[in-house]
Order: structure tokens, then C-alpha cells, then sequence
């Protein structure tokens, strides 16, 4: 970024946005600019936002990510353009998590743009020869009466053991794909989607419980995880479709698409009306199935940003974990090696969070290739960590005193003070223009 073109853009900016001023804009776009490349860095001023103020600092905010993502040096994506051959690019992965990692790319649209902007799809491909299965995928969107609608089709960058959706250098992508699209107006935020076949099956499912929080729905095929590698628990607020051949016995997909059933019908009876899901395996059927009915069945559902009831098993996949879910930020984990679950209830103003280290027990484990299948999982309090609870206007009346116990023991009492710091911090953690969250508190588990 030109030092010349910066100061312009903060001049220019200073004077459309309002309530803020030019030094208070040349702060965020700074501290975004410096986010994205990775840096620590902190908001030098925190000043406190009255709640009628809050709804014009978000929105000259979110002008200011976009013009820091605008300025920063990286591959965008390309301009939407009618889905086909021709509307295709490539990003380079970073070369530390994938040596030599070109994903090509189709992103294009069908239909007339709707009022508040097209569904985005992240279709997943499966594992036969790579460049036979992307443009499989572009021919199988191009009927998936789904329209309006927006695509984008990845092609894995290298095959081998490297065949998989769900690895950091994924990640990568998945990331910056939810945040490029996401400062796009013709994209709806609401309404973003992903699934795909068999190995894509496998990606989907681990991704729809890694990144519940950005999906409305999630729509694995032929497929069948293992329940410790995407924990049914997070997909509490989305959507949640599997379709796997009731003959699909392959790596024993139909027993493990089975065993999601259960999951789902289990927590749907601790949590009525929280799970929404339609898993099924398909009489007559082996691996071969009809995938017309998913896409317009996920398509019905709506993302919901800011649920009052969270639930998060917060684990790691290929190294890394997520530094945030929904309004729960993690700033010191209760344990390095044990997975931690959160459950957040609100009601009314006064939070409540259950912190507990997660306890796995393998209890099948199939004879031929060694796959754990089936798990027992118990729960223990955990006594340290420290979690930041972001809140806005849709979860806490800001205007009035909230409390919070964590664990059973009041942490906090008292008014929120909302801030841009608050907000800066949390659109930097989320990427995110539905979760500029303008308060927050950190809590200690003890």
C-alpha cells in the first residue's frame, strides 16, 4: 500500500462517514490493514459509544474494513460474472501449509440478483482425478435448481495425501473466501451455504461443525465422518442435510451417517426446536445418489448471527482451532490438550456460561482400517481460561445492567460500555458484517 494513496483514502473517507473522525478513521483503517497482514496490534484510543450511537459507528466501520481489505495486497476475487468456463481464477496458498498449492477457482452466478443479494454456495468436490471432478462440479451447479444463486467451486490444489478439504492450507481458503465475499453487496450474509460429494461429502460435514457460526445450512453427500472429527453440537443454529446410499458401506458411510442421526435426534431432545436437520440414507442406493434435492432444501434457511443459545466444542482440525465462535472470543484455552466446550444462555440480561473440558472414550473401532467410530463423551468443570463474551442490541439491552456467572459463580455485574474498540476488535476476529459487536466482557474460569 502507497503511503500517498493511504493518506487520501483516510481524507476522503474522513469526510463521508459519520460520526467519526479523521484521526478515528485513519486509526481503523490502520488497525484492519495491520490485522490482515497478521500483526498484533491494539486500537490506540478506546472511546465510548453511547447506544444511539452505535448503529453509524458500525456502519462507517464496516466502510473502513472494506477500504483496508480494498488496499490490501492479496489475489481478490474475480468480478461476478455468469457461472461457466470462462469465470474461473486461481489463489496461491500459502506455501508453509501446501507446498506448491494453486486452487483453481469457478465463482459465477445464476439468476437475476435478488433485493438483498444472491445465496452464496462453496461446493466441494470428490476424490477421483482432480481436473475430471471440477468441471463435474461446474456442470452439476449449473442444474442444481437453486437459482438465484452465487458459486464458488474450488478444484483441490494437490492430490495424494494432501486430498482433503479440511487442512489448514483449506482453512486458508475457506477464511478468506467467507471474508472477500462477504464485503461483496451482491452477496447475501446471510445466506451462505456449503456441501459437496463423497470426499466433498467428508469436507462439508468437518467444515459445516468447524465454521457453523458463518453457515446457514450445510449439505454433505455421500459422505460420513466419524462424530469426533465434526461434533453434531455446533450445528445449533444451521441447517444441517446428509444423504448417503443405505448400501453406501464404503469406509462404512451408511453406519456413520447412522450414528449422525442419532446425535441429532439425541440433542434434539435436550435442545427442542434448536436442531434442524433431515439425514438420510437412501433405500437401493450405494455411493451413486441423487444429489438434486440438497441445495434447494439448504436454500430455505437463513443464517442466524446473534442465537441467545450457543453451544461449541471447540477442538482442533489439522493443528489449528478457531480463535472465536458466534460472540465467544477464547483468549487462553482451559487446557492444551483436551477439547472445551462452552454452553452460553441468555436471558434477558443476565449471561450464563458453562465451561467443561471434553473426555473422549473410543468405544468401537473398526477391524479393518482402524477407523474410531463411536464415541462416549463425558464432561469435567474447567477451572482456567479466559473468554471475551461480545454483545450487541440483538442479544442484551445495553442500555441496562447485565450480569453474568460463569460456571455457577457471578464474574460480572454491572453496565456494558460499548466502544469502538469493541467493535474494531470483533470485525478484525470475524471478518464479519453482522457480528460488529459494540460491547464486551472478559470473563476468567476459575
Amino acid at each position: 500500500m502507497k503511503k500517498s494513496e493511504f493518506t487520501w483514502k483516510v481524507l476522503f473517507c474522513s469526510l463521508l462517514f459519520s460520526p467519526c473522525s479523521q484521526a478515528q478513521e485513519n486509526r481503523w483503517i490502520e488497525f484492519f490493514t495491520h490485522s490482515l497482514e497478521g500483526k498484533e496490534v491494539v486500537i490506540p484510543s478506546a472511546e465510548t459509544l453511547k447506544p444511539a450511537e452505535v448503529e453509524k459507528t458500525r456502519s462507517a466501520m464496516w466502510e473502513a474494513w472494506k477500504e483496508a481489505n480494498r488496499l490490501y495486497d492479496e489475489e481478490k476475487l474475480i468480478a461476478l460474472d455468469n457461472l461457466g468456463e470462462t469465470s474461473r481464477s486461481a489463489w496461491h496458498l500459502p506455501e508453509n501449509l501446501e507446498p506448491h498449492a494453486t486452487m483453481n477457482y469457478y465463482y459465477g452466478y445464476k439468476g437475476e440478483k435478488p433485493a438483498e443479494g444472491y445465496p452464496l454456495f462453496l461446493y466441494l468436490h470428490g476424490s477421483g482425478p482432480k481436473a475430471q471432478e471440477w468441471i463435474t462440479g461446474l456442470k452439476l451447479a449449473q442444474v442444481f435448481a437453486d437459482s438465484p444463486s452465487v458459486y464458488f467451486i474450488p478444484q483441490i490444489p494437490n492430490e495424494r495425501n494432501y486430498y482433503r478439504w479440511y487442512l489448514r492450507s483449506k482453512q486458508y481458503a475457506w477464511e478468506k473466501l467467507f471474508r472477500q465475499a462477504m464485503l461483496n453487496p451482491d452477496i447475501d450474509p446471510y445466506k451462505l451455504y456449503i456441501f459437496g460429494i463423497s470426499e466433498g461429502g467428508y469436507g462439508s460435514q468437518r467444515l459445516a461443525s468447524f465454521y457453523a457460526d458463518y453457515l446457514a445450512a450445510a449439505g454433505p453427500m455421500a459422505g460420513g465422518e466419524p462424530l469426533k472429527n465434526a461434533p453434531v453440537e455446533n450445528c445449533r443454529h444451521m441447517a444441517f442435510s446428509l444423504r448417503t446410499g443405505a448400501q453406501d458401506h464404503g469406509f462404512y458411510r451408511s453406519i456413520l451417517t447412522n450414528y449422525t442421526l442419532h446425535a441429532f435426534d439425541s440433542l434434539q431432545t435436550v435442545y427442542p426446536g434448536n436442531y434442524r436437520y433431515k439425514v438420510e440414507l437412501i433405500p437401493g442406493y450405494a455411493h451413486s445418489i441423487d444429489y438434486r434435492p440438497t441445495t434447494p432444501w439448504m436454500r430455505q434457511f437463513v443464517r442466524n448471527p446473534w442465537p441467545k443459545e450457543v453451544t461449541w466444542e471447540d477442538y482442533e482440525m489439522d493443528g489449528a482451532h478457531r480463535r472465536g465462535f458466534y460472540n465467544l472470543v477464547v483468549e487462553e484455552r482451559p487446557d492444551s490438550v483436551l477439547r472445551t466446550r462452552y454452553d452460553l444462555d441468555i436471558k434477558g440480561n443476565h449471561i450464563d456460561l458453562q465451561v467443561h473440558n471434553v473426555h473422549y472414550k473410543t468405544t468401537q473401532i473398526d477391524p479393518k482400517f482402524g477407523i474410531e467410530m463411536k464415541f462416549e463423551k463425558t464432561y469435567s468443570p474447567a477451572e482456567k481460561g479466559k473468554v471475551i463474551i461480545y454483545l450487541n442490541e440483538h442479544l442484551v439491552d445495553l442500555k441496562k445492567k447485565v450480569t453474568v456467572t460463569v460456571n455457577g459463580r457471578e464474574v460480572f455485574s454491572g453496565k456494558v460500555v460499548c466502544s469502538e474498540a469493541h467493535m474494531a476488535n470483533s470485525l478484525a476476529t470475524f471478518y464479519d458484517p453482522l457480528r460488529i459487536y459494540p460491547a464486551a466482557i472478559e470473563v476468567e474460569i476459575q
